[in-house]
């Protein structure tokens, strides 16, 4: 058998090999997208990606082909990501508002493959995931300029489902008219609260009149089936296109980092995120009616070597000035040091539970 004949029935014997390590690859990969379909997990990850790519890498011993080897791995995450999308296309996103709000990019972003199904409000679009109508919901939990988004909280304070993601949404608002609008024929300027409070200086310089919608999406839809060209919206420009209008000024809000964190709720909670603890996660409390107990069950956190990052608190509906307290922490929760912390902490509250676990908070930008 000569050098030629020889490699070629060395590849087919290879092939075959390969053939069944890929079935098996790929049904690990069933196994990875069913796991991320519970519990609203994206599918692409970079930075796992990244660190597959450099581990495997090294398996390399011949530095003329690691380069080739390196374009054989990402084309074989490409393939299982179009696989698992297969797999989770057609997951039920819930979202309050409708087609155009910033809930609904921020749905689509980290949704690409679903369907994004609008509710009313809130706990419309918590509870439709509650009852299986919808396999996850994505919430706005906090604005960089406004603040937490309360009805949210209390959502998350009082129900079951779990904070399996956060996305970061850069928002950035413009002034929307009809086609052909110009600015000196701007009268009156209509959007959600926030955003006419994000904009309030532009607003006052330019002495425009202002009135309130539920979201920005709706104010949008609205001077697209008003016809007035005096009347404009602060919007997206994703909300621009959609309804047809123009961008008569860009860039309007005073703060140029306004942002706006998304979580996404699912009915299962996720596992650990890595072996090395790279993940935070999401406390909700009451404390006793003791003095000092907030102070303490504080320090209980940080003799653990739990890095707290966020501390609100919040008054409980149904009882006057008692409040309930949320705070994000780094770590991981899961192992034998956060469990003995979990069970020291209880010892200083009334209510205590995990409400949410997530790894690298992702940045989503409106563009």
């Amino acid at each position: 058998m000569d050098k030629l004949q020889d490699a070629r029935v060395k590849i087919n014997e290879i092939d075959r090999e390969m053939a069944a390590l890929f079935e098996q690859r790929m049904q690990a990969a069933k196994v990875i997208a069913e796991y991320k379909k519970e519990r609203g997990l994206q599918i692409y990850d970079a930075k796992r990606e990244q660190a597959l790519i450099e581990k495997n890498t090294a398996y390399i011993s011949d530095r003329d082909i690691r380069s080739y080897y390196v374009r054989f791995l990402q084309d074989e995450m490409a393939v299982s990501k179009r696989f698992q999308e297969h797999i989770i296309s057609g997951v039920r996103i819930a979202y309050s508002g409708i087609e155009g709000a910033y809930a609904n990019i921020a749905a689509k972003k980290i949704f690409p493959y679903g369907r994004a199904v609008a509710f009313r409000g809130f706990r419309e679009a918590y509870e439709a995931v509650v009852s299986g109508d919808c396999d996850s919901c994505v919430l706005p939990i906090e604005n960089s300029y406004a603040g937490e988004v309360g009805q949210v909280m209390d959502l998350m304070f009082q129900g079951g489902l779990y904070v399996n993601g956060i996305y970061t949404l850069r928002i950035s608002h413009h002034l929307l008219g009809l086609p052909g609008t110009a600015a000196k024929e701007i009268k009156t300027v209509v959007s959600h609260p926030q955003a006419l409070a994000q904009c309030a200086e532009y607003l006052r310089k330019n002495g425009y009149e202002t009135v309130e919608y539920p979201n920005t999406a709706r104010a949008a839809k609205a001077v697209r089936d008003g016809g007035d060209r005096s009347v404009a919206a602060i919007a997206s420009s994703e909300t621009a296109r959609l309804y047809g209008l123009e961008t008569i000024d860009h860039d309007i809000n005073e703060s140029a980092v306004n942002s706006t964190r998304f979580a996404v709720f699912s009915r299962v909670e996720n596992q650990p995120l890595s072996p090395s603890g790279d993940s935070r996660f999401m406390l909700m409390f009451t404390v006793k009616n003791e003095a000092g107990a907030l102070a303490q069950a504080l320090n209980v956190l940080s003799s653990y070597g739990f890095n707290m990052r966020a501390l609100r608190s919040r008054p409980m509906k149904e009882l006057a000035w008692e409040y309930y307290f949320y705070i994000e922490a780094e770590g991981d929760e899961t192992g034998q040091n956060g469990a003995d912390m979990l069970r020291h902490l209880a010892l200083h509250c009334d209510m205590l539970k995990v409400v949410g676990r997530y790894a690298d908070e992702v940045i989503l930008k409106d563009d």
